[in-house]
C-alpha cells in the first residue's frame, strides 16, 4: 500500500511540475506579446479577483492613501447623496496658484466596482490640474457586492450635480465640467453622461474614458483570443459584474444605465475619448462602443495601442513612451473640448 501511495505522489508531483512547466512557457510566451516598454516582472504573478476572499485580499493589497510628503494635498468635502440623510466623501484637488479655474474634472477611479479609491489617483490628479488649469474632484462612490448597482452611480451623479450647482463658488464656468474613468470608472463616466442625457441633468463638456469596463455580455464568453492574460482577467471581470448587477452577467432585462454598451440610443452624448490596448480583455467592447458612438453623431476619438494590457500605467513608470502616447492624447482631446490648451510642454505625460 505504501508503495502504491509512493508512487501516486510521485506520479502527482511530476505532473505538477509539468503542469508548472507548461503554465510558465504559455505566461512567457504571452510576455512575449507585450510592448518591451511595457513589460515587467510583475506580469509573470497571476492575481484573480474571483469570489469574496480573493475580494479581500485585494482590497488590502491595493488599498491606498495619500502619502504625508505628498505634493498633492486634496480639500476633503462631504456632499449630500441622492436619498435624505446620505452624505459621500469627495477630494478636491485645485490647480496652483490659480483661484479662478478653467473647468472641472470629475475623475471616477477604477478597482471593477468592487475595490478602489480615488487616493490611489490623487498625483495624476493633481498633474492634470496642473497641465490645464482645472479643479479635478475625486468621490468616493459605494462599491459592490456591499452596495450594488445603482449605489456607485447615484453618488456619481450626486457629485456631478453638486460640482454644477457650485461652479460659482468653487471657480469654474459651469458648462465645462468632463467626465475622465480609469476601467470600471470609465464604465461609469459613460453610464453617467448616458443618464445626465436622459434626465436632462448638467451639461457634460468631454468623457474620457480609459479602457472602460462598458459591456457585462463579454463575461459570457469563454474565448477572449488571448486577450485579457494580465491585471484583469476573465474571471476577476465575471465575477465583478455578478458583484455589480446583483445578477449572472448577460441577464435579461438590464436596468437604464447600468451596462453603458447596452444603450440602445448613443445620440447626443458628449465628445468622447476612449484609449484602449489590443491586449485588454475590454479592447473588443470599447472599440465596439467608439463605433456605435461614431454611429450616432458623436465626436470620438479612438487610440488603440498594439502589445499594451489592461491599466498597464498602473504598473510600469509613468515615463514609459507608450503611457506617455495615451496619456498626452487623453489631455490633449481633453483640453480642446473644454477650450483650453496645457500648460506644459509635455503634456500629460505624467498623468
Amino acid at each position: 500500500m505504501r508503495r502504491i501511495i509512493a508512487a501516486g505522489v510521485g506520479v502527482a508531483t511530476v505532473a505538477a511540475a509539468l503542469a508548472a512547466g507548461k503554465g510558465l512557457r504559455s505566461r512567457s510566451a504571452a510576455i512575449q506579446q507585450v510592448d518591451p516598454d511595457l513589460r515587467s516582472p510583475a506580469l509573470w504573478f497571476r492575481i484573480a479577483v474571483t469570489g469574496p476572499r480573493s475580494l479581500a485580499l485585494a482590497r488590502r493589497m491595493y488599498a491606498a492613501s495619500i502619502p504625508t510628503d505628498s505634493a498633492v494635498t486634496p480639500e476633503l468635502h462631504r456632499i449630500p447623496g441622492q436619498h435624505p440623510g446620505q452624505w459621500i466623501e469627495l477630494l478636491l484637488v485645485e490647480p496652483p496658484d490659480q483661484p479662478v479655474r478653467a473647468g472641472c474634472v470629475l475623475w471616477l477611479h477604477g478597482g471593477g466596482f468592487v475595490m478602489g479609491s480615488p487616493e490611489s489617483d490623487v498625483a495624476a490628479a493633481g498633474r492634470l490640474a496642473a497641465d490645464l488649469g482645472v479643479l479635478v474632484a475625486l468621490p468616493h462612490y459605494r462599491l459592490a457586492p456591499e452596495h450594488p448597482f445603482p449605489a456607485g452611480l447615484d453618488d456619481c451623479y450626486a457629485a456631478l450635480e453638486w460640482l454644477h450647482a457650485s461652479a460659482d463658488e468653487l471657480g469654474f464656468p459651469p458648462d465645462r465640467i468632463a467626465l475622465w474613468g480609469k476601467s470600471a470608472g470609465g464604465g461609469l463616466a459613460a453610464a453617467l453622461a448616458q443618464r445626465a442625457r436622459d434626465v436632462g441633468g448638467p451639461p457634460i463638456a468631454a468623457q474620457i474614458l480609459e479602457y472602460p469596463m462598458l459591456d457585462d455580455r463579454t463575461a459570457t464568453s469563454d474565448d477572449h483570443h488571448g486577450r485579457g492574460r494580465f491585471v484583469w482577467t476573465a474571471g476577476s471581470n465575471r465575477y465583478s459584474w455578478q458583484c455589480y448587477l446583483d445578477a449572472a452577467p448577460g441577464s435579461e432585462p438590464t436596468p437604464a444605465w447600468a451596462v453603458p454598451a447596452r444603450c440602445d440610443d448613443l445620440t447626443d452624448l458628449p465628445p468622447t475619448w476612449i484609449g484602449v490596448g489590443e491586449l485588454d480583455l475590454f479592447y473588443p467592447e470599447d472599440v465596439a462602443y467608439a463605433e456605435g458612438l461614431r454611429a450616432a453623431g458623436v465626436p470620438v476619438e479612438l487610440l488603440t495601442v498594439p502589445g499594451m494590457y489592461h491599466a498597464a500605467d498602473k504598473v510600469v513608470p509613468a515615463e514609459s513612451a507608450p503611457i506617455v502616447r495615451f496619456q498626452r492624447s487623453a489631455v490633449s482631446m481633453l483640453g480642446r473640448s473644454l477650450g483650453l490648451a496645457a500648460r506644459t510642454a509635455e503634456p500629460a505625460a505624467t498623468v
